[in-house]
């Protein structure tokens, strides 16, 4: 006890100094754990795998996908350690991926990696091209999670319903439009360099998704039902909307976008929800993060501010800084308004797959940093507890990023393959059994639960760059296959730390490392 006292001191003392010597005073060869992150979307891949693919463990899967319905639907990811392809977390997983390109492109580039991003998003966004058959329907999930979870399979040997589902006219789903209508538009801008064809047809599906989702309202959990016990839309359709609006703005420049986050300010939440969670569900600290950003540049590139939208973008803002606030723990004692520690100092919502939260609330505090630092020295964050500057914004996200790859109680990094100690027995059918590579031979439905997934030895595979759910409140961690609140990983865990990795390697270039797993020093 006295050592974990000792810990979170330590800890406490790196966070309050807030400067560059404190932020800087150790770290991890993020540019390891930056390519360790993008090797983990090659491992999620459904379909038929590329010459290049990397994770040598995996083959061809659901290569029959949407055939029942007269559709090609072969390809897109995992959501997971199971089998279904869920459209909206493989949506937000994808808005993720391109946000951090379009910020951290050039310090993806400098690592080496720029192209492995490209290709991870791409395997995405070729999905929902394929998904988006007319304007207003798209393909919303291919496979049904109860009777896949009844199995314990290879994804190269499944057995298991691969019916879809789909959202139209009659059957709306706004929130699962409105978020693949964002990572498209988030995409098109990445590509828009490299690609511009590609970039053009991204935007041509973002903005007949948007329509879609804004003319045919609805809960996508209404229309398919078989959605509801595993990614449920408990926040509604409204976030995705405004978010949607907010990301095609940003690849057009139009103004009829900005009028429309503008307008539906109050009507759907974006200045009226203080929020201090973001996630594949809750959009709103996401869209006042970029909605902040808007008004730091002064509502536009090419024209003077209208004082109404001024207005209501500053009312994003304080949002946006409500939920900063209460990641640094500095809005108002007492109030139930931040976000709970762990005695380690890690951010913690909830109990199931807290790491998410996370890694998502390092990006938003890195990128607000950047917005701030961009802004000049008068900007500054307004929180209850005191004004708070990008340096100390960025020293909180490293400090979880640096949980994660190691610096807590437990001592492991829980960046799957990343150090020399890390979780062995992550909740993936596909790891926790022998390659198809190296054993063709065909693993029954129940025959992988009777011959794996009980097995007390590491998985035969390693799972690279996962993100798996993390420790509790007390900072402990079980590694056990069937421990699933632990140690299942996510897609949308992993994208938002790629721009986070890129951007605190950029700034450890001149440090020779040490190991991938050993802290280092000035």
């Amino acid at each position: 006890m006295e050592g974990r006292r000792l810990w979170f001191l330590f800890l406490v003392l790196v966070f309050l100094s807030g400067s560059a010597t404190a932020m800087e005073f150790s770290g991890y060869n993020y540019s390891d754990a930056l390519s360790k992150s993008l090797l983990y979307f090659e491992a999620q891949r459904s379909g038929r795998l590329p010459y290049n693919q990397r994770v040598t463990w995996r083959d061809h899967s659901g290569l029959t996908d949407g055939l029942e319905q007269g559709v090609d639907l072969v390809g897109g990811y995992y959501d997971a350690g199971d089998h279904v392809k869920f459209g909206l977390p493989m949506a937000f997983t994808i808005t993720m991926l391109s946000w951090g390109v379009i910020e951290y492109g050039e310090d993806i580039a400098a690592a080496g990696e720029y192209g492995h991003a490209l290709e991870a998003i791409k395997w995405g966004t070729d999905y929902f091209i394929k998904a988006h058959t007319h304007p207003n329907v798209l393909w919303a999930e291919v496979g049904d999670g109860d009777t896949d979870h009844y199995c314990w399979q290879r994804p190269e040997d499944m057995t298991t319903s691969r019916q879809a589902y789909k959202i139209d006219k009659e059957h709306p789903g706004s929130d699962l439009a409105g978020e693949t209508s964002a990572a498209m538009a988030a995409a098109s801008i990445v590509f828009r360099e490299s690609n511009p064809h590609y970039s053009n047809l991204l935007l041509h599906h973002a903005q007949q998704l948007f329509k879609f989702a804004d003319k045919y309202r609805g809960n996508y959990d209404s229309s398919i039902g078989v959605v509801k016990g595993y990614y449920a839309s408990v926040s509604g359709y409204k976030d995705e909307l405004l978010w949607a609006a907010l990301w095609l703005y940003r690849a057009t420049d139009k103004d009829n976008y900005l009028n429309y986050v503008v307008s539906n300010a109050h009507s759907f939440g974006g200045v009226g929800w203080a929020i201090s969670e973001f996630s594949w569900d809750v959009k709103f600290a996401g869209i006042q993060i970029l909605a902040a950003k808007v008004s730091m540049d002064g509502l536009g590139r090419h024209r003077e501010p209208v004082s109404a939208s001024k207005e209501v973008l500053q009312q994003y803002r304080g949002k946006a800084e409500y939920y900063l606030c209460s990641c640094l723990n500095r809005n108002d004692k007492g109030s139930n308004s931040n976000v709970e520690r762990t005695p380690g100092g890690l951010l913690y919502i909830r109990q199931w797959n807290n790491m998410q939260y996370v890694s998502t609330a390092a990006f938003l505090l890195t990128v607000y940093s950047d917005y701030l630092r961009e802004a000049g020295p008068r900007y500054m964050v307004n929180c209850p507890g005191g004004a708070v500057g990008s340096q100390e914004l960025l020293a909180m996200a490293k400090s979880q990023v640096d949980y994660i790859l190691g610096s807590n109680p437990m001592g492991t990094s829980y960046l799957v393959g990343f150090g020399h100690k890390y979780p062995s027995r992550v909740h993936h059918r596909g790891a926790s059994m022998v390659s198809y590579k190296a054993n063709k031979g065909f693993i029954g439905c129940t025959q992988g639960y009777d011959n794996w997934y009980g097995r007390q030895q590491p998985n035969p595979n390693v799972v690279v760059g996962a993100l798996v759910g993390g420790p509790d409140s007390d900072d402990n961690f079980r590694d056990e296959r069937g421990n699933y609140i632990q140690t299942e990983a996510c897609t949308y865990n992993t994208a938002p730390l790629v721009g986070v990795f890129a951007k605190l390697n950029r700034r450890a270039q001149p440090i020779l490392y040490k190991s991938t797993s050993q802290a280092y020093s000035y």
